[in-house]
């Protein structure tokens, strides 16, 4: 696909689909997955996440049309409750990136988009702007145990906490069953937003040191009003399927809740890029047009700043030596 103005943008997409012990190959000008049933279409142009659980095997023809419509592949555990390997973003821009990294090596303007999450996270400014970084988790906690604790009064369900042993995945109680199995769900689609949008999964704010850090600092903006409500529900209706049956329900909740449409918009709030429109992901410079160009090469600025990559400096005339030198 030449024309990137064709591709699909996230809040116009579906979330995702998760597929296991099936072949995904290409079929006609799109892609299917077979199983013992037969053959499913899939919509990859407007598809954001392709989960590929075990069992599954993919072409290489079908991993080239998925990137093409930038739906982002996820190669996770049974039931998607962990985490493999992912494939790329869409853009080849690396000005999100070069933004997020200066945000999150600055004490002073990391703190501020720590603040900027929990105005999303709770639709409310802290109480105090002068707060510290462990006053604000401290804050965060709280409330995030009392919403537990509603969601536990509203359902009958018993909530003890986030405890059970990833070894023994099967022993572990409904709830916490279920709230794994939707939280990967919200990790696989703000992975795809954040690769969409030229941003980094590895620089987070609050989480860090792991190579899905900012992930888990973007989908906590959204557990309390998707991925909890979803999980406390489906624990308390039985545990028969209860994976499967979560998955369906946060796909419902994230078109209810039009979480697609909101991701990107977000983290250009939280970045302090939403007005700035050399950020805009609609304007298609020279880096997606074609895929082979180098890009720039760097400069200081005071030296004019970076300039064009692809291009033999030394051809440049030589300086002239003076009779001092």
């Amino acid at each position: 696909m030449d024309d990137l103005h064709l591709l699909p943008k996230i809040r116009d997409g579906l979330s995702y689909v998760y597929v296991e012990h099936a072949r995904v190959d290409q079929h006609e000008q799109s892609v299917a997955y077979w199983d013992e049933k037969g053959y499913t279409a899939l919509p990859v142009a407007a598809l954001c996440v392709l989960m590929l659980g075990p069992g599954s095997s993919i072409t290489h023809a079908a991993i080239r049309l998925l990137a093409e419509h930038n739906c982002l592949v996820v190669w996770c555990g049974e039931e998607n409750v962990r985490f493999y390997a992912f494939g790329t973003g869409g853009t080849r821009r690396a000005g999100p990136l070069l933004h997020q990294a200066r945000l999150v090596s600055d004490p002073a303007l990391r703190l501020e988009v720590v603040k900027r999450m929990y105005r999303i996270r709770f639709r409310e400014a802290p109480p105090d702007d002068n707060l510290t970084i462990e006053q604000l988790r401290g804050l965060e906690g709280a409330r995030v145990r009392r919403i537990y604790a509603e969601w536990s009064a509203k359902t009958g369900i018993e909530w003890t906490g986030r405890v059970y042993d990833r070894n023994n995945w099967a022993e572990a109680d409904p709830i916490n069953r279920t709230l794994s199995c939707a939280n990967s769900c919200l990790y696989g689609i703000c992975h795809a937003a954040t690769l969409a949008a030229g941003y980094s999964p590895g620089l987070g704010f609050i989480h860090t040191g792991k190579q899905l850090s900012f992930i888990y600092d973007l989908a906590d903006l959204y557990k309390t009003e998707v991925t909890i409500p979803v999980a406390f529900r489906i624990a308390a209706e039985g545990g028969v399927h209860i994976e499967r049956r979560t998955r369906m329900a946060c796909r419902d909740q994230f078109r209810e809740t039009r979480l697609l449409s909101r991701l990107i918009p977000d983290v250009q709030s939280l970045f302090g890029v939403k007005d700035d429109p050399s950020f805009d992901l609609t304007a298609v410079n020279e880096a997606d047009w074609d895929k082979a160009l180098p890009g720039d090469l760097w400069g200081p600025e005071e030296e004019g700043g970076a300039v064009s990559g692809g291009v033999n400096h030394g051809d440049a005339p030589e300086t002239q030596e003076t009779e001092d030198s």
